[in-house]
């Protein structure tokens, strides 16, 4: 079967890999991709945004089935798109895919549905989010109620801060707002796939988003994870699927809009049990390079049950019972105004030293590697346990020579800590 991988990241980058694996695979494509994925697809340079010239592809490249890795074309409805061309899609269609869309739209859902959650107030303009706040106490959130990268979230300590957040949101013209209460515990990501109808739960991990060690400076879109998240114990994970993620799949079904595909859910771990903080429409980044590396089934074949409603009666997806940890190398001033071209060496020292380099924002120029975003390398290891990955991980990325280039030094501490100092 010939397969056309959406998106350009880190997260692509682990998807084509493993799709690259599958048996039932003809032949993989990717638009627009990167230099990592083209190891493994062959690359076209489309956009995203133009549902034409994808459809356009697909038809003249007798692609059966499409994967879209990120969230902005889900949302913008090329699912709906290419399922009335006949095109098999994994991912939601744009109703569905609103749970991320809109931050606004799944906290209402989780009223009507009793899910637990922050408790909230939408705002549609400056003066009434000004006016709102002074019904929370600090410290509080507030996101903005579209797609923001996994920037859009502030969580302000001071009334200052708060009032800044929602000027900036406000700044652009139908800008909209959720403010919500601040959740006290520990976040986990929690995937399942699911046909509408039917789930799989898909592994667990924990992201690291603030840019420096000790969790400190700006939100960014994630500097490093890893997977399963021990703090999400089996019995967690039930009652979350149970009170959180089962009940959204029905009440979007009971909407007329069954979702399809990976529904991501991050969690908070309070005293009062699991909460949800927020969903997206697809695989985490780079979340999605941990599981990847510890999947051991056939992706395409369980994406492609997914999308043709057969999950029900399926057993769980095989996971590797080690950890993989992911170290983000991202390019000097991120996530502010990240330098560009930067050389970038020694990925081939690294992955022989046993890990995974996975590409998030590079291009070539000529024969040279260089730093084209943010977020530029997703470096990727296994081990028996958190200590064993991490050590493993850091070993690769110091054999890598990328000058204008920075990580954290810490991804999985919470973890580590918990282990002990005695741990292996």
């Amino acid at each position: 079967m010939n397969v056309l991988l959406l998106g350009s990241g880190g997260r692509e980058h682990a998807l084509a890999w493993k799709l690259a694996q599958s048996p039932l695979l003809t032949r993989l494509y990717a638009a627009p991709g990167n230099p990592g994925i083209a190891e493994h697809a062959e690359l076209a340079d489309i956009a995203l945004s133009d549902h034409r010239a994808v459809i356009d592809f697909c038809l003249r490249h007798s692609i059966q089935f499409v994967v879209i890795g990120p969230e902005a074309p889900l949302v913008a409805g090329l699912g709906d798109n290419l399922r009335t061309m006949g095109i098999g899609v994994f991912g939601p269609n744009k109703a569905a895919a609103q749970l991320e869309g809109s931050k606004g739209f799944t906290k209402d859902l989780c009223a009507r549905a009793n899910i637990p959650t922050a408790g909230y107030v939408r705002v549609e303009s400056r003066d009434g989010a000004l006016a709102a706040l002074q019904d929370f106490a600090l410290p509080v959130v507030v996101k903005a109620d579209g797609l923001a990268a996994g920037k859009g979230v502030t969580v302000a300590m001071t009334r200052e801060e708060a009032e800044a957040a929602i000027r900036a949101i406000f700044a652009v013209q139908g800008g909209s707002a959720v403010i919500e209460e601040f959740l006290e515990g520990e976040e986990a990501s929690l995937f399942v796939l699911t046909d509408g109808t039917s789930l799989l739960p898909f592994g667990s991990a924990q992201d690291h988003k603030r840019v420096g060690d000790g969790d400190t400076g700006p939100n960014t879109g994630g500097m490093g994870a890893y997977s399963p998240a021990p703090v999400l114990t089996p019995a967690l994970e039930r009652r979350a699927i149970d009170e959180i993620v089962r009940p959204t799949i029905e009440a979007l079904a009971r909407m007329g809009s069954p979702y399809s595909g990976v529904l991501y859910a991050g969690l908070m771990l309070t005293r009062q049990g699991p909460k949800l903080i927020e969903y997206n429409a697809r695989f985490g980044d780079p979340e999605c390079q941990v599981l990847m590396l510890r999947f051991e089934d056939d992706l395409l074949e369980l994406m492609l049950a997914t999308a043709k409603g057969e999950l029900a009666g399926r057993p769980d997806p095989d996971f590797s019972a080690d950890t993989a940890l992911t170290v983000v190398m991202a390019a000097k001033n991120y996530p502010d105004t990240p330098e560009t071209g930067g050389a970038i060496g020694g990925i081939a020292a690294a992955e022989a030293k046993g890990a995974k380099v996975f590409h998030a924002g590079t291009r070539r120029d000529g024969d040279t590697l260089v730093a084209s975003g943010g977020r530029v390398l997703n470096v990727t290891a296994r081990g028996h346990s958190v200590r064993v990955a991490q050590a493993a991980a850091y070993r690769a990325v110091d054999a890598i020579d990328f000058p204008t280039g920075f990580c954290r030094r810490d991804i999985g501490w919470r973890e580590i800590e918990r282990e002990g100092p005695g741990a292996p």
